[in-house]
């Protein structure tokens, strides 16, 4: 089965960059998008053969996610099941399969001077909370912006992003926490050495230089170890700063 997780940056503003022929183009069984930045009765898009699902925030023009799905899920569930303390962001979608759980996030970010640093870390204990509860019950595929570059070779310039949103200290150590309960990240098991990114800022002709960070994952739970095929960074798309990311596995 073929995945995709794509931050678009806005689906109604890359609807106009070629959307459509690229989703066709990637022929993907489960199409994975963050920062849709809309409500679905905004867009005007389906896809032949396709299930859909939107989680949309409720401040109109932020963050939200959707998926794309081949397949019928047997349930789906938006954000987390207690969501008492955080605001209604879209930023999740869980879909169950019969032999595994599908979930896409835009990780919030910690913004400049690491802000709102204390809220995210929140949230990352509380999705290691729900995935490992749905570990519990069969195979895991979680994918997104996790807005984290995990280890140096993940992002052009370590040196002088140590105290930045993306690569604190804490971010870091939250991603490695969540790989410590059991979960592999696809692209870096594949390729310890590979020097890719997936993710480059507006400014200063960044991806036209290469200046860019990996921070759009497929994590898999262990238990899945053996099944992975690939793991691709499609840099040659455009339409966002973001590129699309491929996870191939045997389900």
């Amino acid at each position: 089965m073929k995945f995709i997780s794509w931050n678009v940056n806005g689906l109604r503003a890359v609807l106009s960059k070629g959307f459509e022929d690229i989703f066709k183009q990637l022929d993907a069984d489960f199409f994975c998008l963050q920062e849709t930045k809309c409500q679905q009765d905004q867009v005007d898009l389906s896809f032949d053969g396709y299930y859909q699902f939107f989680n949309s925030a409720e401040r109109k023009g932020y963050s939200s996610t959707a998926i794309f799905s081949r397949k019928k899920p047997l349930s789906v569930s938006y954000d987390f099941d207690d969501m008492t303390d955080h605001p209604k962001e879209g930023r999740i979608i869980t879909l169950e399969f019969e032999n595994f759980y599908l979930v896409t996030a835009y990780v919030p970010n910690s913004k400049d001077q690491l802000l709102r640093i204390d809220y995210r870390l929140q949230w990352e204990q509380a999705m290691v909370r729900h995935l490992n509860s749905l570990k519990q019950k069969k195979a895991v595929i979680y994918c997104g912006d996790l807005n984290v570059a995990h280890n140096e070779i993940d992002l052009k310039n370590p040196d002088i992003n140590h105290f930045n949103a993306g690569f604190s200290d804490q971010e870091r150590e939250a991603f490695t926490n969540l790989l410590s309960n059991g979960y592999i990240d696809t692209y870096r098991f594949l390729y310890p050495d590979k020097v890719e990114y997936s993710w480059w800022s507006y400014r200063s002709r960044a991806r036209e230089k290469n200046i860019g960070w990996r921070i759009d994952y497929f994590v898999v739970s262990e238990d899945l170890k053996d099944k992975i095929i690939e793991a691709k960074i499609h840099n040659q798309i455009y339409g966002s700063d973001h590129c699309p990311v491929e996870l191939d596995i045997d389900l």
